[in-house]
């Protein structure tokens, strides 16, 4: 799950704040100019964090990548309210597995912070044993951003429409195939999803990322690809690939041109998202602390801005609507995985 070039350090409200800024040839490529990012400190303002400690924010990802850039945006942005340094640490490794873990068995004194993203709500389906149990050790606090897929076919493909592809599809069992950035990645589940709500049958292909899937997509090596819209966007504007829908179930409102695959696919919605927890057992005033900001900074301009450069939505929700967010994905997704045998390990 899942490119931004680095534009810089601008002063804003007297304090350093990271910019990042879509690159326009693409997200991939500019991505990893992010993982070249300094720990993030900042102090200002008033609002009851507890202070003479060092923030972490936990990414289970590598640095660069559509969680971390989330995270870093996030990060810089709750320091300006804490009197607080911050800083991402990136654990990559096994889907996000290891990162879980590390805040599994870290400390509850709100000294680390992590980044949620849809794998709290896959992998105990995916994998045969976790360290971690995804539905007890952590507390969601609020979902922060959303980021739809996009269905795109190589430009060759002779189909233009969500409709057609599946005349075509139908029409060709078992032939076409789809490109994704590995097992259980919600690009992968995407296409799983499509298969069985639309009745076709095509040849999963997973990729080590969503870079080399792209190019194989480009190259006409693969027929289609479900992927996150900021690392695929650039492409389509380029006309190297064919667009033919998003992923949610409603238009996107920084991409209203895409019409949703649920317009012909009833129920078909899938999104890429991202919130930020703690570790269950964290006191209950730093819980209130960090649900509050994370609602605060996402009516900022300053990342809408951020996530919009990323085609991402900023969200900003209540704990109680993220926990029951992440309880509902872990039911949709469980029950697709498990109906299906989709093992990542």
């Amino acid at each position: 799950m899942h490119g931004l070039g680095f534009a810089g350090v601008v002063r804003r409200n007297y304090l350093e704040v990271i910019v990042v800024q879509l690159d326009r040839r693409g997200f991939a490529k500019g991505l990893g100019a992010a993982a070249l990012t300094a720990p993030l400190t900042h102090a200002h303002a008033e609002t009851g964090y507890p202070t003479g400690m060092t923030i972490k924010f936990v990414v289970g990802y590598p640095a660069g990548g559509a969680t971390d850039i989330v995270g870093r945006v996030v990060a810089g942005q709750l320091a300006t309210h804490w009197k607080v340094s911050t800083y991402v640490d990136n654990i990559p490794g096994s889907g996000g597995n290891l990162g879980f873990d590390r805040v599994a068995k870290g400390s509850t004194d709100g000294s680390q912070v992590l980044i949620i993203s849809p794998n709290i709500s896959t992998n105990q389906f995916l994998y045969s044993r976790l360290n971690y149990d995804p539905a007890k050790d952590f507390i969601p606090l609020s979902q922060v951003a959303s980021v739809p897929n996009l269905l795109c076919v190589r430009k060759e493909l002779p189909v233009n429409s969500v409709a057609e592809l599946i005349a075509y599809a139908k029409a060709n069992p078992g032939k076409l195939n789809y490109a994704s950035s590995g097992v259980g990645t919600t690009i992968h589940l995407s296409g799983e999803l499509f298969k069985k709500l639309a009745g076709v049958d095509m040849v999963h292909v997973p990729y080590r990322g969503s870079a080399p899937a792209i190019i194989d997509l480009v190259g006409g090596n693969v027929d289609l690809m479900f992927d996150n819209i900021p690392s695929i966007i650039s492409q389509v504007r380029a006309g190297t690939v064919k667009p033919l829908g998003i992923t949610t179930a409603k238009r996107s409102t920084l991409a209203p041109e895409f019409a949703p695959v649920g317009d012909t696919v009833p129920g078909y919605d899938v999104t890429s998202w991202f919130g930020v927890g703690v570790k269950a057992g964290t006191p209950q005033a730093v819980c209130d602390v960090i649900e509050r900001d994370a609602q605060v900074i996402c009516k900022e301009a300053f990342v809408k801005e951020r996530f919009g450069s990323l085609l991402a939505e900023a969200v900003g929700s209540t704990r109680s609507a993220f926990s029951q967010y992440v309880i509902d994905e872990r039911a949709k997704w469980g029950k697709l995985i498990t109906e299906l045998k989709i093992r990542a390990d």
